[in-house]
């Protein structure tokens, strides 16, 4: 994905002398220099890497993998440089996909500078990878970010200390605020930075296996053949992979030395190289950190960030976030006012009569002028869910992510739910893979690779192919239900009830040991408004670029499948289904090409529902069932891949059933009791 710049005028200003006035050298110049951002999550990356670049630039995934990685351009000063943003990593040791792709890029790709991006609030935590990244040999800088919410926290960062200890250039920075980045911007114009002497000592028979492992290794890793010992004595899957490939007549030498250290410790390796590592980093942050009394008033933003978290507080500051959020914004604006203006009035008085009768005047064939605009016409149907009806609702929650993201809120969101998420087999690093879903279940189920352990995956694409409604669906569900409370109680309370007992008997049938959780967790801040409209901007061509060309293809998909009767035979197949729990012969129409998107099946129901056929029982019950229905194509073939054949077709054979089950019993329940919706 690709985009332009967003004009900012400062950075437009800058650019126009050095290009020729059209904006787009950086973009077709040979990049003179190679520069990658590394470090942990939520510590500022992507901040310095919009600064540079200006754009998001290119994102796409990694050779043999689902992580994406940004590269864009940047002129600094002279020097014109391709920036690699890498995905967040806490070391060089793979403990998930994120770091395993952060240790492919250090080991084969040609890198000119990397750049150490560390959280100055919790330098202890981040020194343990710039020390893995010295001990690789790799041209290095370290960019102390965050130094404005450190001092806010009473810590003063002694920046040339930091550099004498470590041997190496050191920013301080605030890039939010653009503090500091005309120090980082003139070391990444410099010259690359000569490999610092700074060395640990670890302990025997550490020290020595790994001389001998490095003396056996003779092919070209990227990175320090200590390093690569280091990372062998850890038993890090990357690391073994590399030497089969590399130096495969060592591997059974190497074998035999590691087994030989780790009998002699009794106990796993990288638990002595880790303490190793953080002994050394806690020296070093003593002496560069400088903590002043700590002021016993505390902010509003520090009050709200412990409250968020708590685990009684944070319910209703939860709740708070869901009502005013995802009800109030996405339903009531996005769903209501928004939908009832693209819809009602833009495409239902100006744009759909005029293009019908001039589509009718112009094909003498009424077939062929059904394909644009007929009941399921490019234009009437595809092109007005696309616009009128799913923009708006996907608009108001790229918004909404955008700020509660840039608020520091979604890592709280995650630590409050641990508790609660380990009962159903996750952690709350799930929590981004989840909330991720409410906008894009595909986009979702690719993010579930952030998780650490294969249990934890599978269980979290099952619960976001049944549980977990998308952005469409929910905008729909909030926009139909938000004038019947009843209803949308209902829905909410069958739906988080069959998310947790789904997820519990999920966690007691799959084998596995439960995930470690461990977050960084940023200070509460208000959101700034160029980075929250940086991002919805960016998700929203995401969409107009991946989503609406799907839209219309669905269209014409849904005009052959008609044209040639086939869709016919799938919709009478479906009326029984549709009709025992409830629901008009009209409905079918929804499940069926839900299953194409479910985007699409969503705004079909909105469509059912504002010609007069459902309201009521049979509304909550629909939107009930096509909550938990199948998911559509896309995020079944994403699951294909993730999770394999047989995995995805479990999945599809269990919620078929459950879903018009659950639809079935809650009609039932719902028009046995008389419920007044």
């Amino acid at each position: 994905m690709k985009l332009r710049p967003l004009g900012w005028l400062k950075r437009l200003s800058a650019a126009l002398p050095r290009d020729g006035g059209d904006g787009h050298a950086a973009e077709t110049a040979t990049a003179s220099r190679r520069v990658m951002l590394v470090g942990s999550p939520n510590v500022g990356k992507s901040v310095i890497f919009n600064h540079l670049t200006g754009r998001y630039a290119v994102v796409s995934n990694y050779p043999g993998t689902t992580v994406e990685v940004s590269r864009g351009h940047a002129r600094v000063r002279d020097t014109l440089l391709e920036v690699l943003d890498s995905p967040g990593s806490y070391s060089l040791a793979t403990f998930s996909e994120d770091e395993r792709v952060t240790q492919r890029l250090l080991m084969e790709e040609p890198l000119d500078l990397v750049v150490h991006v560390a959280d100055a609030k919790s330098l202890r935590r981040m020194l343990p990878l710039t020390i893995q990244l010295i001990e690789a040999g790799v041209p290095l800088v370290l960019d102390v970010n965050m130094i404005d919410e450190a001092e806010r926290a009473g810590l003063t960062l002694a920046a040339a200390v930091l550099s004498q200890e470590l041997g190496l250039p050191v920013a301080a920075t605030a890039a939010t605020s653009g503090e500091g980045m005309e120090r980082l911007e003139a070391l990444l114009d410099g010259e690359p930075p000569k490999p610092s002497d700074f060395r640990i000592e670890y302990p025997e028979p550490i020290e020595s296996t790994a001389a001998a492992i490095a003396s056996l290794l003779h092919g070209d890793y990227g990175i320090t053949r200590r390093a690569v010992a280091l990372l062998l004595l850890q038993r890090d899957q990357g690391a073994w992979a590399s030497l089969m490939q590399l130096d495969p007549e060592a591997l059974v030498e190497v074998e035999r030395l590691v087994s030989e250290a780790e009998a002699e410790r009794n106990r796993p390796l990288s638990y002595a190289i880790a303490v190793a590592r953080h002994q050394e980093a806690d020296r070093i942050a003593r002496r560069a950190l400088v903590r002043r009394p700590a002021s016993a008033r505390r902010s509003f933003r520090q009050l709200l960030g412990d409250l968020a978290m708590h685990p009684l507080a944070g319910i209703p500051i939860l709740a708070a976030v869901l009502y005013f959020g995802l009800y109030l914004f996405v339903g009531r604006l996005g769903a209501g006012v928004l939908v009832d203006w693209l819809d009602g009035r833009l495409f239902g008085d100006h744009i759909n009569p005029p293009l019908t009768a001039f589509f009718t005047r112009l094909v003498p064939w009424p077939v062929v002028a059904e394909l644009f605009v007929g009941e399921y016409g490019v234009v009437t149907l595809g092109l007005r869910y696309a616009i009128a009806i799913v923009l708006p609702l996907v608009g108001a929650f790229f918004l909404m992510f955008a700020l509660l993201e840039d608020s520091g809120y979604l890592p709280r969101l995650a630590l409050l739910v641990d508790r609660i998420f380990k009962r159903i087999g996750l952690s709350g690093r799930a929590v981004i893979p989840i909330v991720l879903g409410l906008g894009c279940d595909t986009m979702a189920t690719l993010v579930t690779r952030v998780l650490q352990t294969r249990r934890e995956r599978i269980i979290a694409t099952f619960l976001l192919a049944l549980a977990i409604p998308c952005s469409a669906q929910l905008g729909v569900i909030l926009g139909l239900l938000s004038a019947r409370p009843v209803g949308l109680a209902i829905w909410g309370g069958v739906i988080a009830g069959v998310f947790l007992l789904s997820g519990f008997l999920a966690a007691k049938l799959l084998p596995g040991e439960a995930a470690r959780f461990y977050l960084e967790i940023p200070p509460m801040r208000w959101p700034s408004l160029k980075n929250v409209a940086t991002k919805t901007l960016a998700r929203l061509k995401w969409y107009a670029a991946e989503i609406i060309p799907i839209f219309l293809a669905a269209s014409v998909l849904i005009w052959v499948g008609q044209i040639t009767r086939i869709f016919d035979l799938a919709l009478a197949a479906l009326r029984p289904a549709v009709n025992a729990i409830g629901l008009p012969d009209a409905a079918a129409d929804a499940f069926l090409f839900g299953f194409f998107r479910r985007d699409y099946g969503a705004a079909r129901i909105f469509d059912v529902h504002s010609g007069g056929a459902m309201s009521g029982v049979p509304l909550v019950v629909a939107m009930v069932t096509i909550t938990l229905f199948v998911p559509c194509v896309a995020q079944f073939l994403v699951m294909v891949r993730e999770r394999g054949v047989r995995a995805a077709a479990a999945v599809g054979a269990i919620i078929l059933p459950f879903a018009f089950g659950a639809g079935y019993l809650l009609n039932l329940i719902l028009t046995t009791l008389h419920v007044q919706i």
